[in-house]
């Protein structure tokens, strides 16, 4: 009956279009009044706990890493650069958007972020050679989705609060899993583009390919100072986000000079802004999860799935499967949200390692910012580079099941995550 009462509130509140976060406090409210406990005091004690959390502050700062990134001239330069490199190959640009979207994942960790940069960058490119418009926003929507996998993640940081998992180890478990989701859309984007008449920008010198980096080091330098960083325990996630938010800021002001004093405030209020909607949905998603354990559903879920127990691939599949299902509605930070205080119980009873759930359940949310109807990733694309939904619904499906293929295969093989992990730790 309990969890009748949790789907209930919630989906009936969301089907009548409240926002997301209201619906989840109408959820921890009607499961306090299931349970004879409603007391509103207890209700505001629990939001305001929510988001006092340290580990959270990196939100904020990766957030504003990205806009100054976007602004400052590094995203553009990466692109530069990695066009030197393969822009000359035939389908260049598409395998430039994938080199450009690996590189800025470990930047700024947002993957609606990236998209957008690289669909005002690279789309009108990529039209004016002449690859298909569908297509080639799908690519780009796809790549961005690579961000929230490669630290730094937001989606890790948020992720790892809830669950109570190591952010440091989910970051360095990320790695290659996002560098084979990289992988897959090469290939993807090799096979489909092969047929294409297109024309192809000539092969840049070894003088202009050395003047590209030189222009992009400053940029490629970040994520080496953040892997490192948190390899030698030099900082943490949290300050990870600060150094990599200061950073960005005085490359942008001091080094490459494309921000100053004037330009920065509109950057800190819109990332300010995201940040407060962000920590309104984990502040109101912790009520939910306080209620979720008090009411003990984990043990029902548990009880449900006990002939599963004892074989931790079905059950990872059966879990990435009903991810897949709500990341077709919800977006990435709710689904986290309300899923990790319910699953990570029943990930533990069967054994199964929690960075490397976390690893696969952060790679499924993040194809769920692509799947339609509700992909925000596909909204950002199609807003900025001026492309109908439908056409980047269209274009992103072959992408989109070339990650699930990776996804799924590491349910099969847990050792593409956590061998290379290891390295790493």
């Amino acid at each position: 009956m309990t969890i009748t009462v949790f789907l209930f509130s919630l989906m009936g509140s969301m089907a009548l279009g409240i926002p997301i976060a209201f619906s989840l406090l109408l959820c921890g409210a009607a499961l306090m009044w299931h349970m004879n406990m409603f007391d509103a005091q207890i209700l505001a004690q629990n939001l305001i706990e929510g988001s006092n959390s340290f580990p959270l502050l990196a939100v904020p700062f990766f957030m504003l890493a990205g806009e100054i990134m976007n602004a400052g001239g590094l995203s553009r330069r990466i692109v530069n650069f990695a066009m030197a490199c393969v822009g000359h190959i035939k389908g260049g640009l598409g395998y430039v958007t994938i080199m450009a979207a690996v590189i800025m994942a470990a930047l700024s960790g947002s993957a609606v972020a990236d998209a957008a940069a690289l669909a005002s960058l690279l789309l009108p490119m990529m039209v004016a050679a002449g690859h298909d418009r569908a297509r080639s926003a799908g690519l780009i929507a796809s790549a961005g989705i690579i961000a929230p996998v490669i630290p730094p993640s937001i989606g890790f940081v948020i992720f790892g609060v809830a669950g109570n998992v190591s952010i440091s180890k989910l970051f360095m478990a990320g790695i290659v899993p996002g560098i084979l989701l990289g992988g897959s859309l090469w290939i993807t984007w090799w096979w489909l583009a092969r047929q294409e008449v297109v024309s192809v920008p000539p092969r840049k010198s070894f003088g202009e390919i050395r003047e590209a980096l030189r222009e992009a080091t400053w940029a490629l330098v970040l994520p080496v100072i953040v892997v490192f960083g948190l390899k030698f325990g030099v900082f943490t996630p949290t300050e990870a986000a600060v150094v990599a938010a200061v950073y960005a800021l005085l490359i942008s002001t001091f080094i490459y000079k494309e921000l100053n004093f004037k330009s920065l405030y509109p950057l800190f209020v819109a990332s300010a802004k995201t940040s407060a909607i962000v920590m309104f949905l984990v502040a109101a998603a912790m009520v939910s999860a306080w209620l979720i354990t008090v009411a003990n559903l984990p043990a029902e879920l548990i009880v449900l799935l006990q002939p599963l127990l004892d074989s931790p691939r079905l059950l990872m599949l059966a879990i990435m499967v009903i991810t897949m299902l709500v990341g077709t509605a919800l977006d990435m930070t709710p689904t986290i949200l309300l899923l990790t205080p319910v699953l990570m119980p029943v990930v533990k009873a069967a054994g199964i390692d929690p960075v490397y759930f976390g690893v696969l359940f952060i790679i499924n949310n993040a194809i769920g910012l692509i799947t339609p109807p509700v992909g925000t990733v596909l909204n950002a694309v199609a807003g900025v580079g001026k492309v109908s939904m439908d056409e980047v619904t269209r274009g992103v499906m072959p992408f989109m099941v070339a990650q699930f293929i990776i996804m799924f295969a590491m349910v099969a093989f847990p050792q593409l995550v956590m061998v290379p992990a290891r390295w790493f730790y």
